[in-house]
């Protein structure tokens, strides 16, 4: 009876830390959707695809340079000019037209998702990790835990509290937050309001690449994570808040952990948690947990 119940425990702290892994990857790719919307109002449905292209960027580069670092960092940048690139080519022309913004980056998705399918194929790739942290460690009551996975987490606190400081702390985030309040005041005050959303957007974007080549590191890069990441922030930041990097993490350990749980326990209805979930919070609280009444 004692070793079911240990095994039971084990399993639990198991899936805890896989749920809370999860909850990172969900944070990471949501906070920047969650900043492009809390600005713009832009509900960017192409943000899977900048999550998707990262991934096989960041491939690419560790596979040919055998730095992983060099990988992220390459994924970062690329899928942050790309972004940039989207923004002043396409969405600045449609500036306050949710329906046309929405549907212009629902096309770009579907254009993107090809092209990929075109370059990399069908096939599912994992990017190399560094030795250093391809390894196993100890952890209390489950035993032993993947490295990669925890560094994640860490990972992601870090993005979060340097987020919070870049929106709390600096001129930058000052100009980002009064962009919120009052873009026509903004205006008035001689402030390049278009370069903001820019950077903005850019900012978005390349947090999506670097998620894409963590994901595909601790899990793996495939045609139709696009749809998946794309899917989950959504449901991140419908549960969190539209805007809120705050609302953005607790929607993302929220959904991770209904999801995690739900699969480990009763795989038959995993995913119904992650939807009643929402519907939850929706009927509560329709703007989101963190978020502000409109």
């Amino acid at each position: 009876m004692e070793g079911l119940l240990d095994i039971n425990w084990r399993l639990f702290a198991i899936v805890t830390l896989n749920g809370l892994t999860l909850a990172s990857l969900y944070f990471i790719v949501a906070s920047g959707f969650s900043l492009i919307f809390g600005l713009m109002r832009v509900v960017n449905m192409a943000h899977g695809s900048l999550y998707l292209l990262g991934a096989y960027v960041g491939f690419e580069v560790s596979e040919t340079s055998g730095s992983w670092l060099l990988g992220i960092l390459a994924a970062g940048v690329v899928v942050a000019a790309a972004g940039a690139a989207l923004q002043v080519s396409i969405l600045s022309w449609m500036q306050g037209q949710d329906l046309r913004q929405a549907l212009a980056t629902i096309g770009v998705s579907i254009v993107a998702a090809d092209l990929m399918l075109a370059q990399w194929g069908g096939s599912a790739y994992q990017i190399s990790l560094p030795d250093a942290v391809s390894t196993f460690v100890p952890v209390p009551v489950a035993g032993r835990f993947a490295m990669a996975r925890l560094m994640l987490i860490v990972l992601a606190l870090i993005i979060g509290v340097g987020l919070w400081l870049m929106l709390n702390r600096t001129r930058i985030g000052m100009l980002i937050r009064a962009g919120v309040d009052d873009r026509r005041m903004l205006e008035a005050l001689g402030v390049n309001v278009p370069l903001v959303f820019v950077g903005v957007f850019a900012i978005g974007a390349g947090l999506a690449g670097v998620a894409g080549v963590v994901g595909g590191s601790v899990l793996s890069v495939s045609p139709g994570e696009d749809a998946r990441y794309l899917l989950s922030s959504l449901i991140v930041v419908i549960v969190g808040g539209m805007g809120s990097i705050p609302g953005a993490a607790i929607g993302a350990l929220l959904v991770a952990m209904a999801e995690t749980y739900g699969l480990a326990y009763t795989p038959t209805y995993g995913i119904v948690y992650t939807f009643a979930l929402m519907v939850a919070v929706l009927a509560v609280r329709p703007q989101g947990l963190l978020g502000r009444a409109a």
